[in-house]
């Protein structure tokens, strides 16, 4: 079982600056091809100050959180099982947000193959001047290995 003192622990904010190629990169990835994402004179045109990003672009972001460190198991330990957003606001081009990283709870569970450990981390954005703009919420399952016994 995942030690349940992970629990509570977090990274520092990590510095996430919002670039319009990054926007259009994403959105292109995702095949989400919404005029918001590409075309700043559509967006304002739609009610935006420029370019906005699809609803799923924190999944780009980066924050200093290390989760071998973080949950104390291999990052190939890991398997992503789902993922959710809320938001405050939309996150547009120029944005400059800090996301941090916590471990919000560690569960056991039955699964087909027997017991599984369940990991759920937040992370949260907030804007330069301390606002939230996301939390977002992952539910990481971690695999039984040799890394982890």
């Amino acid at each position: 079982m995942l030690d349940k003192n992970a629990i509570g622990r977090s990274s520092p904010p990590t510095l996430n600056e919002v670039e319009k190629g990054s926007i259009r990169r994403f959105a292109e990835a995702i095949g989400d091809y919404n005029p918001i994402y590409y075309d700043e004179e559509y967006a304002r045109a739609s009610g935006y100050p420029t370019i906005v990003a699809p609803p799923t672009f924190p999944a780009s972001f980066h924050s200093a959180a290390d989760l071998r460190e973080l949950l104390g198991v291999g990052i190939k330990s890991l398997l992503h099982a789902e993922q959710g957003f809320e938001y405050e606001r939309p996150i547009f081009a120029g944005d400059r947000i800090y996301v941090a990283t916590k471990v919000a709870d560690v569960l056991e569970r039955s699964g087909p193959a027997g017991r599984m450990d369940v990991a759920v981390i937040e992370d949260e954005g907030r804007d330069e001047e301390g606002n939230l703009v996301f939390r977002a919420r992952r539910t990481l399952i971690v695999r039984a290995s040799k890394e982890n016994t």
